[in-house]
């Protein structure tokens, strides 16, 4: 291979890198939140080129070594920890990329960006607001911020809103009159 293809290929490879990074929807998210602090923006760009240098210099890479890396950096410069699924995804999709770019396959590497650009996304999160934030001023009242979540029951899914765990009421025949001391205070008592 020529000085000048080698040269356009590992062009090619880091393009390919950077695309497959900003379509990674946990590096959006983190960058489009400021997880990473002010310079997030920055950091998103610095780990287009610290994965492809990670790769030019380790040219046998086990697909676990590039998901420890990926996660590393993700918890080192974001402080995040990725466990929707997508790091294994990602680091595959690397590897995949580093292969094509070994081999000095440019056309390859073109294809697989060009597919990623297609596909790719922007990805947002957004707090929910609830009906008691929405009547109460912020100040007032210390509240806990509810993220619109995907959860399961039963193997069954179901999109909403994770309800905050709400303190069992006590059983209104244990309470007596006698027992409401006039601050407000309940006595709790024994159960004879």
């Amino acid at each position: 291979m020529m000085a000048g293809a080698a040269e356009d290929v590992r062009e090619l490879f880091g393009a390919a890198v950077r695309a497959a990074l900003d379509a990674w929807p946990a590096l959006q998210i983190a960058v489009e939140n400021g997880f990473g602090g002010v310079h997030s923006q920055e950091k998103a760009e610095w780990l287009g080129g610290a994965v492809e240098d990670y790769f030019i210099a380790n040219a046998d890479l086990e697909l676990e070594e590039v998901e420890d890396f990926l996660g590393e950096l993700m918890t080192t410069e974001f402080d995040t920890v990725v466990e929707d699924g997508s790091l294994p995804q990602v680091s595959q999709q690397l590897q995949t990329m580093f292969h094509h770019f070994q081999k000095g396959d440019g056309a390859a590497l073109q294809e697989l960006t060009s597919h990623i650009n297609q596909k790719k996304f922007k990805v947002t999160a957004t707090p929910v607001k609830t009906a008691r934030e929405t009547d109460v001023d912020e100040d007032e009242v210390d509240s806990v911020e509810e993220m619109e979540v995907t959860a399961t029951n039963d193997g069954a899914t179901m999109d909403g809103i994770c309800p905050q765990p709400q303190p069992p009421e006590p059983d209104s025949q244990t309470i007596k009159e006698e027992d409401i001391v006039e601050d407000g205070w309940t006595i709790v008592r024994r159960k004879k």
